[in-house]
Order: C-alpha cells, then structure tokens, then sequence
C-alpha cells in the first residue's frame, strides 16, 4: 500500500531543539526557591554503621537539611519489592549506598557539607559473585528478604540465602530429550557488571508543599509509574503527585525506577523548598543502572544429524545489594524465557537464580538478560556445529523453526520469517567468501515480540487550524514523537508542519505505560492513532452534512473530502468549521486496550567478519551485517537509526564495556574508563531490511528497539573463533584474553 507520510524518513519532531541547544532536561529547569541536594555513599561494600556525625554539615552556613537513615527509618523504596532504603540506617550493602544526604543554596556548599559528615563503619565480609553468594557459608547480606513488601516467594524447601528470586521457565520432557540426544555438549559462560552508558546522568527536582501534595521533574521514563510508586512508598495519594514530563537524554532500560527521586523528596519534605539532586558520573556508576552480570551454564543435546533435541540451561544473574530496580513481578532478568526460541526444540528447561551481592544494584538493560544468554548460546551453537563437523550457517537452516513449529517454550507464531531472515543475512555478508588468513566469520540470531499494553493519548482542533496530539510519552531518544505526528498525517491527510506534539505531566491523561520493552509504538502508538481515527470519523461527519451526504460515501483522498456529487472539501475547512460551531478547541481524548492482538513475533540475524592479530590478540571489526524482519517501516530514518545504536550497544558489549569490581569497589568511575564505543571503533554496518505487512503495531509496524544488540556479542565471538581458533567463554572479548588463549593454546 501507498502512504503519504508512514514509511518516509521524516526528520525528528524533537531535533532542532536537541541540535540547536533549546531542549531543556531535568538538570536545566530553572527554580525559584532552588536547594542543591547532594549524597554522602559509602567507600566500602559491607559494613555496619557505628556511628554518623553531621554536626558540622549542620552548622555549615547555607546548609537548610541533613538527613540520615534515622530519619527515613523504616521507608523502603521499589519499582516491585521495597527493598531498598531511602538512606542506609544499620548497614550499607554497597560501595555507592546512600548514607547522609544533604540540601543547601548552592551546589558547592552541599559539596563541602557531604565532606564534613564522619561515619564510622564496622566492616564485614562482602560476596560479588552471585554462585558464592548463595552459598550457606557466604556473607549475608539481608538478614529477612522476607519481610520486604513483594518479595518474591521461593519454592519450599529452597533457602533464601541470599537470593532475590528464583524462576524457572520449562516445557517438553527434558529426561526424554537427553536420552535421545546422539552427542551432550556442556559449556560455561561468563558476562561481565557494565553500565548503561546514557550521557544525561539522573537528575529530578522534587516540591513538597505545606499541604504534602509534591510535584516532580524527573530524567524519568514512565510518569505515572514513578507516580504511583512515590504514591505507594511515601504513603502519600496519588492524586497529591504530579509528574512533569521532562526529556530524557538516555534511558536504555535504568530510568524506570525512583533511584534519585527519594532523596529529593524526603529533603523538600523537611525544607518545603524545592531540591534538585543531579548525579555526578561517579555517583551513576556507584549507584545507578547497570547490566546485570551472569554465569551461564548451558547443556545441549543433539541427535546424529544435528538436530536438537534438549537444552537446559542454569543462569545465575548478580542482581547487586537491592532488587528495587526490577520492574518485573518476578523480581528477575528475563531473557532466560528466550533461549533457543528462534530453534525448533522438543524440551527445554532454563532455571534462573538472581542473587543478592554487594556491588551497585542491577537493573533492566536494553533486552534484559538476553544479550548475555545469546552470547552464551549462540556461542555454543557454533561449538556444536563445528564438532559435528557442519558449517554454522547450514546447522541453523537445520534447525530454525518455520511457519507451524511451536517455539521450545510452546509459543506459536503466524508468518515466521526467521527462513527468509537468515538467507537475506548471509547473502548480504557474503558469508564466508574469500576467507583469508587470520580472519573469520561469526553469526548469531535472535527473537522478540512487540509487547502491547494500555495507553491513552489526546488530539486538539486548534483555532490556528493545527492538530495537537497530546502525549505521556517522554522523549528518550527512539523517535516516538515523529511516529505519532506521521500517523495522524496519514489518517487526516495533513503535512506534519499542522501537526504538533505536545507533553505535560500525570494529570494531563489519565495513563501512559512509559517508554520500554519496545512497546511504545504498539501501546501510546495505539492510542494516538484511535484518536485520530475517531477524530477522522468526526470531520468526515461534518463533510458530510456540507455536502449534503452521507459520511460513508465520503471519499478521502489525502485532505480531500469528496462527495458522490463530486463536491468536495478539505480536512482543514472541516477543522475550521469544527472549532468554530464548538466555540473554541476541540478536545479529544482516547484510552487504548489491547485486544485480539496478531500472533506474531520478530526475527534478527547478525553476520560478523572480524581479523585478529595473533602477535597482540587484537580485533578489528570488519564489518557487521544485520537483518531484521520489521513488518511494515513506519519511518526509515528512525527505524535505520534503532538497528545501528543497538548494533554498536551490542558491538560496546562484546568487546570492550565493563565495570571491574576489585576488593568490593567499581574501579572505573567515569564514562571514560569504563570504555564505551566512540565513532572511530565503529565498523562498517550494513543493514537488511524484511518487510511484511504482519506486524501488530498500527499500519503493521514490529518493535525494534531491543532487538539488534543482542546477537552481536555472540556473532563476534564465533568471528573470533573462527579467525584465530581459540574460544573466548566470557565478556569482554578482549586483546589481552585472545593473546593468552592463542599463546595457551601454542
């Protein structure tokens, strides 16, 4: 089908604020009244609090609040289970826990005040490793996990020790499935703690006011979640709570939580000011997102010829000092319900252990969880392969699933073009042509669905005869705002220049489910574009009362209305006609539920041609090739843009991105340090694009924000592999470990 606006690569709503300077962010608002807000963290990873002195930051001149955990006793703060203080009062868990938190005039004086606070620990054991961790004889971290609010129950008989959750996600008879299997393979995978790598550090603005109602300016993704939660953890209505939408600069799955928003309030509160708190970089790498880390053990069997026949899977996550950053119910990392789901497989069985461990709290990260088991599976994939003596690309054509094969958890999906996938990707790579020394080629692939959920969205006639759409979405970088004017254009048949996006806060609409899990276009898209419809069948209605029939025999053609009489009008006449006979603007307000949603899923293959320096262990990235099946393109631009950040995420992940905790402290604390990609390490990329019109979002769209940087680690660790012999069993793939690989090897 034909559109005017969907499928064209329209320039970003939001980006000549964003180029130009003009965009503000939470730690640009300006205040009247303003307090600075700054926290005192704990230099060590387990100890208990002996003592706290703040009688000098008190006395400092300037300062109006010095809190400690005395003061916020027994407050516990969460998305799901409240297992966090506000601020440490017996014991810290983490090098990064909040102890002291202090508000004054000025930035600089809150400094100098953190540094006159004295604390006096009693050190303790510490544990960083979540298998030791949940050992009987490890260091205990929380001495009740029980007694929090939501804390996920275990099964009977399982000890605590230790352990934020325990999931298991299972279908077939895996006893059955080993028995059949010709050939068992057993491997062991290890991803490393690493942060998101937004450039925006945390950053709100908390007011309470004398009557306890508080309004909030965060760097935040989902409002009304951080509404209700502040709601439910401060014992305060929500309907006292109002959110400001604020643009993010940065999210990748860690600005969904309250993180710094507690704090802030609990200062205001006791001043009655309002207090900005802004991270530093250092406080983002003690205490804000980071990537869970994860030992990955994989068993596999396959029958004779290649086929699979079992897999079972034991994942243990380190999920840091606190839970309160997970925003599943579950209380765990997801991606373990993934494994294998691109492959046909009889039994499956994944256990996922999540473990208290005394290092910065972990959290949802692009795809959480399934980066690092792509890694590890897509890694052994190519083991299996290469000892059954078949080439990689061919034991994937064996064993991918097709229309009619339910996935190895039972799911099952209409129009799965992992086939067509998988053919485009090695084509478009040149898969394994003019092979050369020192040089090899990897490839892995991966599955995720567009998830759905309720939203609500708003569209204003304007007397200027402009369309307003009223959003919840905050602005986190995807390109939401230019999807959702492109799709009242093509419903209305205006030129984006009439149509502008607008945001406000939590009272403006009664619900918006944040931007997150790649669902923003199937959720808020939904309901913008049921509004706009709705507000089309309302227009056409006056068209029809002007041209003397009736509306279903309306014509539209772009903004033309024309009638079987050949007369006809325009969409801007009948916005005209509608503000005027309504005295004013009209209002439109829609709520979105999903139901009888498309069975579908999405698919993405990833082809790496790297070459290594055996002399060094160096790699260089050739080129990267990546294809995606997209359903219909709702914007090239914005979609394009998706495919290569997530590929350069995954490219940071593979090979250099990682926060080294030595003696129960982050050793890297700058962004600097911890070694994200810049432009110069990005190699070529190419992309491959499989459209269809199957997907479930409005005009056929599919997600696509988390689906490219999973397989990338995995697809260069086989290029790796393949190019120099040696096998890498954790991440980072760096120089240093090929160099003692091959020279171990030797």
């Amino acid at each position: 089908m034909v559109y005017r606006s969907i499928g064209k690569s329209l320039p970003r709503v939001e980006g000549y604020g964003k180029v130009t300077g003009q965009t503000k962010y939470a730690a640009d608002l300006p205040f009247e009244g303003l307090l600075w807000a700054k926290v005192l963290r704990s230099s060590v990873p387990h100890a208990r609090i002996v003592n706290i002195d703040t009688s000098k930051a008190q006395a400092l001149a300037g300062v109006h609040a010095v809190l400690t955990g005395a003061d916020v006793k027994d407050i516990y703060v969460g998305t799901r289970v409240k297992d966090q203080p506000v601020l440490a009062y017996d014991k810290v868990r983490t090098c990064g826990d909040a102890i002291a938190a202090v508000a004054a005039e000025s930035e600089p004086i809150a400094d100098e005040a953190i540094g006159l606070i004295d604390v006096e620990y009693e050190e303790l054991a510490y544990v960083d490793d979540p298998i030791e961790a949940l050992k009987p004889t490890s260091p205990l971290i929380h001495e009740d996990r029980n007694k929090y609010k939501n804390a996920p129950k275990l099964p009977e008989g399982m000890s605590g020790h230790n352990l934020q959750s325990y999931v298991v996600w299972k279908n077939g008879d895996i006893e059955a499935g080993f028995q059949k299997a010709a050939r068992i393979f057993e491997h062991t995978f290890r991803t490393p703690l690493s942060h998101h790598g937004y450039i925006e550090p945390c950053a709100c603005t908390v007011h309470v006011r004398d009557d306890g109602s508080a309004e909030v300016w965060p760097s935040n993704k989902g409002p009304w979640g951080l509404r209700d939660q502040m709601a439910e953890d401060f014992g305060v209505p929500k309907e006292k709570i109002k959110v400001h939408i604020v643009h993010v600069g940065g999210d990748f799955g860690a600005k969904a939580s309250l993180i710094d928003v507690p704090i802030a309030y609990h200062l205001s509160k006791a001043t009655r000011r309002p207090v900005k708190l802004v991270f530093d970089y250092t406080d983002e790498l003690l205490a804000g997102g980071h990537r869970h880390p994860a030992v990955l053990s994989l068993r596999t069997g396959v029958d004779q010829n290649g086929n699979f026949t079992a897999i079972k899977a034991t994942i243990h996550f380190s999920g840091g000092a606190y839970g309160s950053q997970k925003a599943n119910p579950q209380i765990t990392v997801l991606g373990g319900r993934r494994l294998a789901s691109m492959y046909r497989c009889p039994a499956i069985y994944v256990e996922t252990f999540c473990a208290y461990t005394n290092h910065v709290p972990c959290t949802q990260t692009r795809t959480p969880g399934s980066p690092q088991v792509a890694f590890a599976f897509e890694s052994q994939v190519e083991i299996i392969a290469k000892e059954m003596g078949i080439d990689a690309l061919e034991f994937r054509r064996r064993n991918i699933i097709h229309d009619g094969d339910p996935s190895p958890m039972g799911e099952k999906w209409n129009h799965i073009l992992m086939g067509e996938v998988l053919e485009r990707v090695a084509k478009a790579s040149g898969w394994k042509r003019g092979a050369k020394k020192n040089r090899g080629w990897g490839m892995a692939l991966y599955e995720r669905g567009t998830p759905e959920g309720k939203a609500s969205s708003a569209i204003t006639l304007e007397a200027d005869g402009k369309v307003n759409i009223l959003t919840g979405v905050p602005d986190v970088g995807p390109g939401y705002y230019t999807i959702s004017q492109q799709m009242v254009c093509e419903t209305l048949g205006l030129p984006p220049e009439k149509v502008v996006v607008t945001f406000k806060d939590t009272d403006s609409l009664p619900f918006d489910p944040g931007t997150g899990g790649s669902k923003q276009t199937n959720t808020s898209g939904h309901a913008v574009y049921k509004a706009a419809r709705e507000v089309r069948e309302k227009l056409i209605n006056l068209a029809a009362r002007e041209l003397g029939c009736k509306p279903e025999e309306i014509n539209q053609q772009g903004n033309k209305l024309t009638g079987p009489n050949k007369k006809s009008t325009t969409t801007e006449n009948m916005i005209a006609l509608a503000v005027k006979e309504n005295g004013g603007p009209v209002f439109h307000l829609t709520m979105f539920e999903p139901k009888d949603m498309p069975k579908v899923t999405g698919f993405a293959a990833q082809v790496a041609e790297v070459e290594v320096d055996p002399t060094t262990g160096g790699v260089k990235v050739l080129n990267l090739t990546t294809a995606h099946d997209t359903g219909v393109v709702l914007n090239h631009l914005t979609l394009t843009g998706q495919i290569e950040g997530g590929v350069i995420t995954g490219f940071g992940f593979a090979l250099m991105e990682e926060n080294p905790v030595i003696d129960g402290k982050i050793t890297t604390l700058t962004l600097g340090e911890a070694k994200l990609p810049s432009i110069r390490d990005v190699p070529p990329l190419k992309t491959v694009l499989v459209e269809s019109p199957t997907g479930p979002t409005p005009f056929g769209g599919k997600a696509i924000a988390e689906n490219p940087n999973v397989p990338t680690a995995g697809a260069i660790a086989n290029a790796i592999a393949d190019a120099c012999g040696v096998r890498l069993f954790e991440l980072p793939l760096t120089a240093e470990k090929i160099y003692w690989a091959i020279n171990g090897k030797k």
